[in-house]
């Protein structure tokens, strides 16, 4: 019988081999088909006499990623039909189908007949739910090898058998590490755990999976074995007595209560293990059916997998322009950020040319990515080989003549528009007519900026985020004359450089900032009206942001905040930055000289290491403070959250982002805005618009008018629209192929 994603092949032992390799697939997933397929593969080693055992590999580099999330995207489409009929039907339908999975890697496990998995790279997910689920599990010895079961970071959890089997093979607290945190395991790590038998060469994987068999194998697990012991012993026993109470409250400090796939994995597993094992997969399988429900599940799916997939696939890329290969990208100014653009380029095995206004300058920039790598290969991380190749692809200069034959040159020198001018000028001067030119800015508009070019329609920005090797959002930049062959080669590059590109329209502070300005701006506020810096930040904290206002303004520095309201001020006139915040701000920087991490005081005091950062005392003596007692808290993680969605729909309003989808993925990537909620937009489609404009008047009249529902909200209040309905990027896609 032939398959269409496996093959099956029997040795002369008797030993059935099972690779899997999806045709037009870059990466093995669970769909309909292939769990199929596999249900009718594990009936055939069952019944067939002559098949001793089987192993399961992947004719791919990577062995899965998992199961397919727009296969759940369609069941939860389903549902939500089924339930707008028969509310109690739909939620019985959502069950069974969960438990498809479930019940395929239980038939598997207990079929009669030993099973190894035999993992020769990356395998997350239901693929490794699976591997746990095989009586032998065999890993390569590579870096490219890495096991785990990362539901949580998309808002669900391993629910096909992953709660009941990891805590019945590991230590529990590892294993609720493990599954709380999403983390990665190498081969050595799996092993350690208990949750791998073997590590053996990768060219020797498959003949060291049959051994096992051939060895004698035996096909049943542990939990289904007369007498099974947990590893960590009975949960009401003293170990189990120090562990929960404790591991509920790190998951609180960790979460606050905002995620609630993680709060579903403790219950799994705890009421999991009290219990014989088929029963601890039904209750698994209950606590998916609920999370599957919630509007955090949809939303993190949604945003954290599907609509990032589609952007990293170059969902915003113009049709019709050839791909482009890099022979060659200069980067100018070798400062932290262009030093940082020029170790993203090289380690994605690009050459680029390093450029400053002298030798040593330039040279300064490339011993940036020498720290850089060199960490890595201390961390084992990288190989000594790598790190060569690495720093072989830069070449630090003071001659503009070295950017000849560049198809990308980035601008990242300081941020004045003159010596910006300058540094375009010298590139065009010796770059081809087909090269595109982009500039690294945070706070200059780039239509301006290209009438220094010769060129406009070659023109763009790319806008990267500190520090650039770790964020992993690229804001691209359209000036009013930029071409799509310059959009193209830019999306290009981001994907090169393995990051996500979003498309944004011309403004002063683009996107991002615009949103991160509002975040720390009524934090200010905050503190002007006397509410404790602590609580400020720690409500920020507890509203699901990653690092609280006063923290992340310090990071940034608050004298570039002082530059940025004068520039506002200069530009736009008194009346566009607050008087109390702008005076805030001065006092802070021209009284205090506190300006942040950098020069070791700002909002917090850094002392030296190993002491931790602490928030300045001084703070509470320049505004007369609120009773903390008397303080909302929530409230005050409703005005974080709000003020971003709101400043999120005035840019949608204004054309400045227009598809949805990189608002939420923008707002996440870029300054972490609560990844429960999805994005800002999701945070205001999960409230709804009439809601969220009941709250937003609300905050509006107690509180400023930085609370002022834009006209397209209140639009689409009356008219009960999401955003993804009313700017459907899907729609827009279907509509430009028909075109």
């Amino acid at each position: 019988m032939s398959y269409k994603n496996f093959t099956l092949d029997v040795d002369a032992d008797g030993i059935a081999l099972i690779t899997w390799d999806m045709p037009e697939k870059s990466m093995n997933v669970f769909n309909e088909s292939v769990i199929d397929e596999l249900g009718e593969i594990v009936g055939k080693v069952a019944s067939d006499a002559t098949i001793k055992g089987a192993v399961i590999t992947s004719g791919k580099e990577t062995f899965s990623g998992g199961a397919d999330l727009t296969m759940m995207r369609r069941m939860l489409d389903l549902f939500e039909a089924e339930k707008a009929k028969d509310g109690q039907k739909a939620v019985q339908f959502l069950f069974d189908n969960v438990g498809r999975m479930t019940g395929l890697f239980r038939k598997l496990e207990t079929s009669g007949k030993p099973w190894v998995s035999a993992i020769n790279g990356t395998c997350m997910g239901g693929a490794f739910e699976m591997s746990l689920a095989c009586h032998g599990r065999v890993a390569a010895d590579s870096e490219k090898v890495k096991m785990g079961l990362p539901e949580v970071k998309v808002g669900i959890f391993p629910g096909a058998g992953g709660t009941q089997r990891v805590p019945r093979l590991a230590q529990p607290q590892e294993s609720l590490q493990m599954l709380t945190s999403g983390q990665s395991l190498t081969p050595q790590k799996a092993k350690a755990m208990g949750l791998i038998h073997e590590i053996a060469e990768p060219a020797k994987l498959v003949e060291a999976a049959k051994a096992m068999i051939r060895n004698g194998l035996k096909p049943v697990q542990p939990w289904d074995e007369k007498g099974f012991k947990l590893p960590g012993g009975p949960i009401y026993a003293a170990a189990g007595a120090n562990l929960w109470p404790p591991a509920i409250a790190i998951l609180r400090r960790e979460t606050y209560g905002n995620y609630p796939a993680a709060s579903a994995i403790l219950k799994c597993v705890y009421e999991g293990l009290l219990v014989p094992f088929d029963t601890g997969l039904r209750i698994e399988q209950r606590y998916f059916t609920e999370i599957l429900q919630t509007k955090e599940a949809a939303a993190m799916i949604r945003s954290l997998f599907v609509s990032l997939q589609e952007l990293n696939k170059g969902a915003r890329r113009p049709a019709g322009v050839p791909d482009t290969k890099f022979k060659k990208v200069g980067v100018l100014g070798a400062g932290f950020m262009g030093a940082g653009i020029a170790y993203v380029t090289a380690k994605a095995g690009i050459p680029v040319v390093l450029l400053d206004r002298d030798q040593e300058s330039a040279d300064k920039g490339k011993a940036h990515s020498d720290t850089l790598i060199s960490e890595q290969v201390k961390k084992g991380r990288a190989k000594a080989e790598e790190k060569e190749k690495l720093l072989s692809l830069i070449t630090p200069t003071a001659d503009y003549a070295m950017l000849d034959g560049c198809d990308l040159v980035i601008e990242a020198v300081f941020e004045d528009s003159e010596v910006k001018k300058v540094a375009t000028e010298k590139a065009e001067a010796v770059l081809k007519s087909s090269a595109i030119f982009a500039s690294n800015t945070s706070t200059i508009p780039i239509t301006g900026l290209a009438k220094n070019s010769s060129r406009p329609k070659n023109f763009i920005g790319l806008h990267f985020f500190s520090p650039v090797d770790r964020m992993m959002l690229v804001e691209i930049i359209l000036g009013k004359k930029t071409g799509d062959k310059a959009l193209a080669v830019a999306i290009d590059y981001v994907r090169a450089i393995k990051k996500t590109p979003i498309v944004v329209n011309d403004t002063r502070g683009f996107y991002v900032n615009r949103c991160v300005l509002r975040y720390m701006a009524e934090a200010f506020q905050m503190l002007i009206e006397g509410v404790p810096a602590p609580m400020i930040e720690n409500a920020a904290r507890m509203a699901g942001m990653p690092v609280g206002p006063l923290a992340l303004t310090d990071e940034t520095a608050i004298d570039l905040a002082q530059k940025i309201m004068k520039q506002t001020i200069k530009d736009l006139g008194d009346k566009a930055v607050d008087k109390d915040q702008f005076a805030l701000i001065n006092t802070l920087v021209d009284k205090h000289d506190r300006r942040g991490r950098k020069n070791g005081k700002g909002f917090y005091d850094y002392p030296a290491k190993p002491a931790k950062k602490k928030l300045w005392p001084g703070l509470k003596d320049l505004y007369k403070q609120q009773d903390p007692d008397k303080v909302e808290i929530d409230e005050l993680k409703q005005r974080f959250l709000a003020t971003i969605a709101l400043e999120a729909a005035r840019v949608m309003e204004e054309g400045i982002v227009t598809d949805p989808r990189e608002a939420d993925v923008g707002s996440i990537l870029a300054f972490g805005f609560a990844p429960y909620t999805g994005g800002a937009l999701s945070y205001i489609d999960g409230i709804g618009a009439k809601a969220f404009v009941k709250i937003a008047k609300g905050l509006q009249k107690k509180f400023g008018g930085q609370f002022k529902a834009p006209k397209l909200l209140i639009d689409m209040a009356d008219k009960g629209e999401t955003f993804y309905e009313r700017f459907d990027p899907y729609a827009r896609q279907e509509a430009k192929e028909a075109a």
